[in-house]
């Protein structure tokens, strides 16, 4: 009979910020409640956090615990369901010359070119925009738990978009996407999510978490375009209306 006590896991400590400016309806204020990744066990943390409606920044796992306000609404896709639209069935044609590939989480001067590039051109105002380098990697190296890069490339093996990604225990969860915003045409982040479906339908893998949905913010109106949805709601998660646009 062995004397050796078993190794107990750590408790999983969460905090909650101050009130601050909400990045996306204004004259509302946001507070969060969070907690870090931290050693050997980040991977699952992170996957049990995600069904609960957490989503990963850098090292940080958050959800919104805002005062009077619920409009940050968890999403995800079903992918054994999802059935693209007409005008996503032309994305997916539209750019048949691209390759998808998956790369490790390691940031690169390419990335950050293209990453610069983005911010710059569609969040000029925001404090990303003004990240250096360091920064940049800092995104990508910080709190990884299974993660990697998916990278799109055109036919001369240019890098025109890019998607950080975490793999969870029954999905994916898309964490950050960059692409470059001179080739509107392509509609590049659409084209990522769609890719990203066909990986976890490849993999047998049931969902692709796109983070938080809020109706009335223009920033995050895509989301609701991949249909059937699926939200988290006080008794669980629960599918949207399915009245896709075309």
């Amino acid at each position: 009979m062995s004397v050796i006590q078993p190794q107990l896991r750590p408790l999983q400590q969460f905090f909650r910020s101050g009130p601050m400016p909400c990045p996306y309806l204004p004259g509302r204020v946001e507070r969060k409640l969070f907690t870090r990744l931290l050693g050997p066990y980040s991977a699952e943390v992170n996957s049990t956090l995600s069904r609960a409606g957490f989503r990963r920044s850098h090292d940080i796992v958050y959800r919104p615990v805002c005062p009077n306000c619920q409009a940050c609404v968890p999403v995800r896709i079903p992918v054994a369901a999802f059935a693209p639209t007409r005008s996503q069935k032309r994305v997916s044609r539209g750019n048949g010359d691209l390759t998808l590939a998956e790369a490790p989480a390691a940031a690169t001067a390419e990335q950050y070119r293209l990453f610069t590039l983005y911010q710059n051109s569609r969040h000029g105002e925001s404090d990303m925009a003004r990240m250096a380098m360091a920064d940049f990697a800092a995104m990508i190296d910080e709190g990884r738990a299974d993660t990697s890069l998916f990278e799109a490339r055109d036919a001369q093996g240019r890098l025109v978009g890019c998607m950080l990604t975490d793999r969870l225990t029954d999905g994916f969860s898309a964490v950050y996407s960059f692409y470059d915003p001179r080739q509107d045409r392509r509609s590049l982040g659409t084209f990522m999510i769609l890719s990203l479906l066909e990986r976890a339908q490849a993999e047998g893998l049931p969902y692709v978490y796109l983070g938080y949905w809020i109706e009335q913010s223009r920033k995050m109106a895509y989301k609701a375009k991949f249909r059937p949805l699926e939200a988290l709601g006080r008794d669980g998660w629960f599918r949207l209306p399915n009245d896709p646009p075309a």
